[in-house]
């Protein structure tokens, strides 16, 4: 299994007629397409987590990269879901994220892929991170149109952080407490992303 393969299963082969068009799959639950995930790329994602892959950034530089990250933030999430694994490569993929944005390499990708790239500071638990989250996702949506609506759930991310600290709706998963405040929070529709 090499890095392209991540790529066209995520973002479709870019022969395909629905290349660079957002895909439904990616931002609702969907167990086929999370099984799809865990029987073609688990060892993968064992590999990714593990520290594994790096090669990929030297092979295809900011693509290799970019699979990488899709291996670590994107389909963890996707694979593990409701498990305390689906963040297990979480800090791997800001910092493969970082060393994109960091070298000016995320700008030679496709707008769509951008917006992947950085993902992983949106789900940083971190408000430094959330910051650069809505940065570079305001600089997407000023260059491009269409992002918009990413632009606006970096924000709510954002304010998340700023006022917990963290993302109580992983608090179940990961074994957390919820303070009250954070229990009427999620009580919310939409509170958990």
């Amino acid at each position: 299994m090499h890095a392209q393969d991540v790529l066209d299963f995520w973002f479709l082969p870019p022969n395909d007629p629905a290349y660079g068009q957002p895909r439904p799959e990616w931002f609702r639950k969907d167990p086929v397409f999370d099984a799809q995930i865990r029987a073609r790329f688990g060892s993968l994602i064992t590999q990714a987590v593990a520290g594994g892959l790096r090669e990929w950034d030297l092979e295809l530089g900011p693509q290799g990269t970019l699979a990488r990250i899709l291996v670590l933030d994107q389909f963890t999430r996707n694979a593990y879901r409701e498990t305390p694994e689906s963040f297990a490569g979480d800090l791997l993929a800001l910092s493969a994220a970082q060393s994109l944005v960091d070298s000016g390499a995320d700008l030679g990708l496709a707008p769509f892929q951008r917006a992947f790239a950085y993902m992983p500071y949106e789900h940083a638990e971190d408000a430094r991170m959330q910051q650069c989250a809505v940065d570079l996702f305001a600089r997407l949506a000023g260059e491009h149109e269409g992002f918009t609506e990413m632009l606006d759930y970096a924000h709510r991310h954002r304010g998340v952080i700023a006022r917990f600290g963290r993302f109580p709706h992983r608090n179940p998963i990961l074994g957390r407490a919820s303070t009250a405040d954070e229990l009427q929070y999620l009580s919310q529709p939409g509170a958990g992303f």
